[in-house]
């Protein structure tokens, strides 16, 4: 059967489809398509031909192993299994052969001789056989031990009656009006190892994208308005809804920095998800404007991140004479500035990071001042802050966001309680203590 092979592996090797790959895949659907046909054999493959331009299906079918006529025909047997020679031939009034069963009944109506002292004994023929035993050797059943009759064959299965079945030789069994189909299996072939090329493609390039800060455009599509696709080059990547910033709107044809979460294959293809509430979002965007962060003279120790409402970035300075704070704030706050354009109203508080939990917690409460912070359990990481009163809503944020992006940041309790009131309890406590020493003087 004719096949433009040549046209085929051209189209492959544009893709990047080696031609071993794009043989088997053609040869295993034609396969399976072959074997959809009425009359197909189970044992069959497919040979191509890159010369002609041709394949063959080549068939083999069961034969009895006994058979050599019909092992080295080649042709299809008869609907038992047997090949048309080895069929019992009828006699000369059409009927079949006698069966072993119509021998039985002969010798049934044979009486035995009598054999003098032997009857006696039994009746035994001459050569130790009796009539029962030459009628159950003639129909090839025996009897057990209490006189039941055994099943056919030695052991007492019918297996042993049945023929050894051995593959015969191949023969060309390529069906005559298989050309249509076969054309209709190479296109579904060539398709899909095409859409397999171009898949593995695209997760190559975006597998070392993961945690990296990407550029794309946003896409609008009617079928799925809960998330938001991103065009990146000729692939969309997918914003769900869990990844967006609240109250962030998102226009189409808008170009977005995004956080790449996780690549994976899918059903579909590669699926790519992006994030614009990634606390790490903020990192990639520092280090595209801080040197310092790319050589290392600063790191970004810890990020706490509420999306759409305020950032609190934790840094610390590698190298001496480098002030960590002023590195990401830049010259006027330019650098800040150029971070926060990407995130629209979102502000970002630069603290700074201390080994000592103490002055880390008194940092990270800021733009309130704290007057100092008493550590209750290392164990559970517990830490009290005591400010003035007149910082205490700054200390805490509206709806205690500064206090909560706190404990976020530096990964402890924290308490905030009033310095005045701390105050007036230590002088209530030392009063009652000298008290009772007075009495005694």
């Amino acid at each position: 059967m004719e096949l433009d092979l040549a046209e085929i592996r051209q189209l492959a090797a544009e893709q990047g489809i080696d031609a071993e790959t794009l043989d088997q895949a053609l040869c295993e659907a034609l396969l399976l398509a072959y074997q959809k046909m009425p009359h197909s054999s189970p044992h069959a493959r497919v040979e191509l031909d890159d010369r002609a331009g041709t394949f063959t299906v080549w068939a083999r079918d069961e034969v009895p192993a006994d058979s050599g006529a019909a092992s080295q025909t080649g042709h299809r047997t008869d609907a038992e299994g047997a090949p048309d020679a080895e069929r019992p031939e009828e006699d000369a009034v059409g009927q079949p052969p006698a069966r072993p069963v119509d021998q039985v009944e002969d010798l049934k109506s044979v009486p035995a001789e009598p054999q003098g002292e032997s009857e006696a004994e039994g009746p035994q023929g001459p050569a130790g056989i009796t009539a029962e035993a030459g009628v159950r050797a003639a129909s090839g059943r025996g009897t057990s031990e209490d006189g039941t009759p055994g099943a056919p064959g030695r052991d007492g299965s019918e297996e042993d009656d049945r023929p050894r079945m051995v593959l015969g030789e191949e023969y060309d069994d390529t069906p005559k009006d298989f050309g249509r189909m076969a054309a209709s299996t190479a296109r579904q072939v060539i398709r899909q190892l095409f859409q397999e090329a171009e898949d593995e493609r695209i997760f190559g390039a975006f597998s070392g994208q993961k945690g990296k800060l990407i550029t794309g455009v946003v896409q609008q599509d009617a079928d799925d308005p809960s998330n938001v696709h991103v065009a990146v080059g000729d692939v969309e990547a997918i914003l769900p809804k869990r990844e967006q910033v609240p109250g962030e709107r998102y226009r189409h044809g808008e170009r977005l920095r995004v956080y790449v979460v996780n690549v994976s294959r899918g059903l579909r293809g590669p699926e790519i998800v992006v994030s614009r509430s990634h606390p790490e979002l903020v990192r990639r965007l520092f280090e595209r404007e801080v040197p310092e962060l790319v050589s290392g003279a600063v790191s970004i120790m810890s990020i706490a991140r509420e999306a759409g409402a305020r950032t609190k970035i934790a840094v610390r300075a590698n190298t001496k004479g480098v002030n960590p704070k002023g590195a990401l704030i830049g010259p006027a706050g330019a650098r800040v500035r150029a971070v926060m354009e990407n995130l629209g109203p979102e502000k970002i508080d630069i603290v700074d990071w201390s080994a000592e939990p103490a002055d880390f917690v008194a940092a990270a409460l800021s733009p309130a001042v704290v007057k100092e912070v008493q550590i209750v359990s290392k164990t559970n990481r517990t830490a009290i802050a005591f400010i003035k009163d007149a910082q205490l809503s700054l200390a805490i944020g509206k709806e205690g966001q500064n206090a909560r992006l706190a404990a976020k940041l530096t990964g402890w309790n924290i308490g905030i309680e009033s310095a005045e009131t701390h105050e007036q309890e230590l002088r209530r406590q030392a009063a009652a203590q000298a008290s009772p020493q007075g009495e005694e003087g």
